[in-house]
């Protein structure tokens, strides 16, 4: 069993994840990677990782654009399923952030909020250094992360969302500098208890972060459009990393 810092090892390897959090926006996702890759100025056939990549969305269409792209996760069946789209210039594997990566690549999209799981904040920096290590010479880092101060005053601390015939009960609260989010639902004649924890990282803890990694922070938008950053009003925070 694993314990409840290690949350996202048992919660995304399960159907009931997936199902969830099955209305994301695939066209939101594409917009902001047509921009991105636009911003940054990557090259037709450059290469990609995508770190924490889940089924595969934001790798699948990047590929699509022309690059070369991998995929990881820590989830074996999302994973599997993505990998029934691998062709000879996009592959999925699964690893552990926290591990060294086995390539180097002119670019590293840490999307969706996949940063700030852990426990200790040693293997959240552990994550930056081997984005560092995995980057080629003027590779570029990007993480899109929540804005937590606008997520935690919006913070709606309880709701039920309805996936076919499963109701999902969900509770949210912030406790000990994590935003929690427990998720209690009643399928296939089981009991389920799941929960999500992301640390709440502001600009200046990320700026902390990175420094400890001597890496330079060149950009920061606070949208999938790449508008300017606000800290009360922004949903997202988009940090362009070198």
């Amino acid at each position: 069993m694993n314990t409840p810092s290690e949350w996202f090892k048992s919660w995304f390897n399960t159907s009931y994840y997936h199902l969830l959090y099955n209305k994301r926006d695939y066209k939101e996702a594409q917009i902001f990677m047509s921009h991105l890759v636009n911003f940054l100025k990557l090259k037709n056939a450059d290469t990609i990782l995508d770190l924490a990549c889940g089924k595969g969305r934001h790798s699948i269409y990047l590929n699509s654009l022309g690059f070369n792209v991998t995929g990881t996760d820590l989830s074996e069946n999302s994973i599997k399923e993505a990998q029934t789209h691998s062709n000879v210039s996009l592959h999925f594997d699964v690893h552990d952030m926290r591990l060294p990566f086995k390539n180097t690549y002119n670019a590293i999209f840490n999307l969706f909020t996949s940063f700030g799981y852990f426990e200790d904040d040693k293997e959240d920096i552990t994550v930056l250094k081997n984005i560092k290590l995995g980057l080629k010479t003027d590779g570029v880092a990007v993480i899109d992360y929540i804005n937590v101060t606008k997520a935690i005053a919006q913070m709606i601390p309880s709701e039920i969302q309805k996936r076919g015939d499963i109701d999902f009960n969900i509770k949210r609260h912030v406790n000990d500098n994590f935003i929690v989010k427990d998720i209690q639902f009643t399928a296939d004649n089981h009991d389920y208890i799941f929960t999500e924890r992301v640390k709440c990282l502001t600009l200046d803890t990320f700026k902390h972060y990175l420094s400890l990694c001597n890496l330079k922070l060149v950009a920061v938008f606070g949208d999938y459009n790449l508008q300017a950053f606000d800290e009360e009003s922004s949903d997202r925070l988009i940090l362009i990393i070198k």
